[in-house]
């Protein structure tokens, strides 16, 4: 049961302070198991030099569309592997299949995110090769992702221009806590009512250190910027 979002499950309690104080202190709990086997997993795949890589996003944002992409440009000169994390389905995996990367699918159910338990478990069977980039495609959600810590070396979240403004302010947890973010889909922004200008003013106010990179999965635009990120693996500190 995940008690910070209540995802998997529900606690039960008549309001009141003792019923708050309860609660707090299972998320604590859960966190911290969870913390836990994050750096089991951070320095397994240290150990291998795989640089774990997770991206995240609402649902629709493009973050297959960018994985296909990817993989298909660099994957003669950078080793891939994927995670792919969905309530329910195997299209996005099948979708990573087909560009040759091994991919290990995680359905959640009625979960709302990926955890560091279910990472480890991925990786037993996805046993990614030494020197690669893993990738974990996190379930489509800018909450619940942003809170558990899977063992990643970086966080990068892919933001569409067809989602709206706002959204930094709006999910400030999700957006201070990455180290990237991707700006997808701006062949159309002559068609929707996005300023890039107050986005990255409203992301500053919430981090001012992300790295802000405009990209355009399905015409390339920005991609050998993303690409070039990705080659220097620049772990978080």
């Amino acid at each position: 049961m995940c008690a910070t979002c209540g995802c998997s499950g529900e606690v039960h309690a008549h309001p009141g302070e003792e019923a708050h104080s309860h609660t707090v202190v299972l998320e604590q709990d859960v966190l911290a198991k969870n913390d836990h086997l994050a750096g089991h997993n951070r320095d397994r795949l240290r150990a291998l030099d795989v640089f774990g890589v997770n991206l995240m996003s609402s649902p629709g944002a493009g973050k297959t569309t960018l994985l296909e992409q990817t993989v298909r440009d660099l994957g003669d000169e950078v080793p891939f592997a994927v995670v792919e994390g969905d309530q329910e389905t195997l299209l996005d995996a099948d979708r990573i299949k087909a560009t040759g990367a091994p991919v290990v699918q995680i359905n959640t159910g009625a979960g709302c995110h990926l955890d560091a338990t279910m990472l480890a478990r991925a990786l037993d069977t996805l046993a990614p090769a030494r020197g690669s980039v893993l990738f974990v495609e996190n379930v489509g959600n800018l909450v619940c992702p942003a809170l558990f810590d899977l063992g990643e070396a970086a966080r990068v979240v892919i933001m569409s221009v067809t989602e709206g403004p706002g959204k930094p302010l709006k999910y400030p947890h999700m957006f201070a806590s990455t180290d990237v973010v991707l700006l997808n889909k701006i062949d159309l922004l002559p068609h929707v009512s996005f300023s890039v200008a107050d986005f990255v003013e409203d992301l500053r106010r919430v981090n001012p250190e992300a790295r802000i990179l405009e990209v355009s999965a399905t015409r390339g635009d920005g991609l050998p910027e993303w690409y070039g990120w990705l080659r220097r693996r620049p772990a978080r500190g």
